[in-house]
């Protein structure tokens, strides 16, 4: 990959290469854009095919960080941090140590907590060497488990998609397709189970599955079978890329919501979406309410505050579908122009000095 054409090509800021030869840690942090304030982003931890597949996931990423702050009104930038190796079989405490003491050096520049196979205890042994860490568990001053408010902020996502779909948003009756039963998805699934929606689920993870069908008895398809499941609403809870050219035309659903990062393969799948008649929600807008959770603990947690600040997530994709109505474009072209409205309105007024 030539490395600064691929900065340049969406603007990131720095990226940061980190190894430690004690523990084998192989980590790069990607700062994306740091006009609204530090940046933020979890720590992904993953057996990645290749060094390009590494970068070009934390370059994805970060980016996303930064669109999904700004969506949210969020005084902070956007950045992303992986792990190279086996969550199962290369973590280790001094592992963890080690790539937080990288952490540290950027002196609040990048905070980072959990993601894709990353927890809460690995960043409990991150504390020991640097205080730039959230996603914390309770007893640790934390919000605890983010999967919660990230099923809480996509619940009212799947509403405002049905309000502009049907004139309502009620879910009693409407069949949602939930891909992924994982920390997101088995915690909306009893969201959705308390309106009436009729649910039909997939996972990898037969213990997932298993989980789900014994607490709330919802219908379980194959997991190549959900996007092709005729539904009202599709719920993407997994890895992101999952709306491609191969998938698009198996889709039987009229409207899309879900927590998974980086849904759209590429922007062009956007307007194919469009002009297949389904409606999207952009993900950066609908799966907030984890980072919202986040920078919440950073100014002292407060539970109610969080909440309250992720179910707006049903006002903004409401205020996103109206402008795309208005301008004839997409809501996730229409979604990225109030992000970049954002940052350079905010970096405009920052422009002044005020003094120490």
């Amino acid at each position: 990959m030539k490395i600064f054409e691929a900065m340049a090509k969406e603007g990131h800021e720095q990226l940061f290469f980190n190894h430690d030869r004690t523990t084998g840690l192989k980590a790069i942090v990607a700062i994306h854009d740091t006009s609204l304030g530090p940046a933020q982003g979890g720590c992904r931890m993953w057996n990645y095919a290749s060094e390009d597949d590494a970068l070009l996931d934390a370059l994805r990423l970060s980016k996303g960080m930064t669109d999904k702050c700004a969506a949210a009104e969020l005084d902070y930038g956007g950045g992303k941090s992986v792990i190279w190796g086996d969550p199962k079989t290369d973590k280790s405490e001094a592992l963890m140590r080690s790539f937080a003491r990288y952490i540290e050096v950027l002196k609040g520049r990048y905070k980072t907590g959990t993601d894709v196979g990353t927890t809460y205890d690995d960043f409990i042994i991150a504390l020991k060497e640097t205080k730039h860490v959230g996603a914390l568990p309770q007893e640790y001053g934390g919000g605890g488990n983010s999967g919660i408010i990230t099923a809480y902020g996509i619940w009212h996502a799947i509403k405002a998609v049905a309000k502009e779909l049907y004139g309502t948003d009620s879910l009693k009756n409407l069949t949602i397709a939930v891909q992924g039963l994982g920390k997101v998805g088995y915690h909306l699934v009893g969201h959705l189970m308390s309106e009436e929606a009729k649910v039909v689920a997939c996972d990898i993870n037969q213990e997932n599955v298993d989980r789900a069908v014994e607490e709330y008895g919802i219908s379980i398809v194959a997991p190549e079978e959900i996007l092709s499941y005729p539904c009202d609403i599709l719920s993407p809870n997994a890895m992101g890329a999952v709306l491609n050219d191969e998938t698009l035309p198996k889709l039987q659903c009229k409207g899309i919501a879900g927590a998974a990062n980086n849904q759209l393969a590429e922007p062009r799948h956007g307007e194919e979406l469009a002009n297949m008649g389904i409606l999207y929600a952009p993900d950066f807008v609908a799966n907030a309410g984890g980072l919202i959770q986040v920078c919440d603990e950073l100014e002292g947690y407060n539970k109610e505050r969080a909440f309250r600040k992720t179910a707006m997530i049903y006002q903004r994709l409401l205020d996103i579908f109206e402008i795309a109505k208005k301008h004839n474009i997409t809501p996730d072209v229409a979604a990225n122009k109030i992000v970049q409205d954002r940052l350079e309105t905010i970096a405009r007024v920052r422009r002044n000095y005020i003094g120490q």
